[in-house]
């Protein structure tokens, strides 16, 4: 069985920040600390910028999505937050409000 292509995006850019947007739309950036594949399984955990919250990211299982769960400190179990609709790796340009962007950049 393949990797999932947005798991295996998660994966590359770890520990970078990974920019990753729900399927309600909500788009945040997130740290993962730990990353790994079990055969075509995979499963991740970290942070969202702005909340001290532990996030949990594990593939379906019929490996076709990427499911996000959240669990604050004072928590005892994790709320479900919806599948990783796509990916995007951060350049360090993206985190540097300075420099250009891509398009200002000049020519490909």
């Amino acid at each position: 069985m393949a990797l999932n292509e947005i798991a295996r995006r998660i994966h590359n850019a770890s520990p970078r920040p990974v920019r990753l947007t729900l399927e309600d739309g909500t788009t945040d950036v997130f740290r993962l600390h730990s990353t790994e594949f079990f055969q075509a399984e995979f499963q991740g955990e970290g942070t969202r910028e702005g909340d001290d919250a532990t996030y949990r990211f594990v593939t379906s299982e019929d490996n076709e999505s990427v499911l996000v769960g959240r669990q604050a400190d004072d928590e005892e179990g994790w709320t479900s937050l919806g599948r990783v609709v796509s990916a995007e790796r951060i350049e360090q340009r993206d985190a540097d409000p300075g420099s250009a962007s891509p398009s200002e950049s000049g020519p490909d």
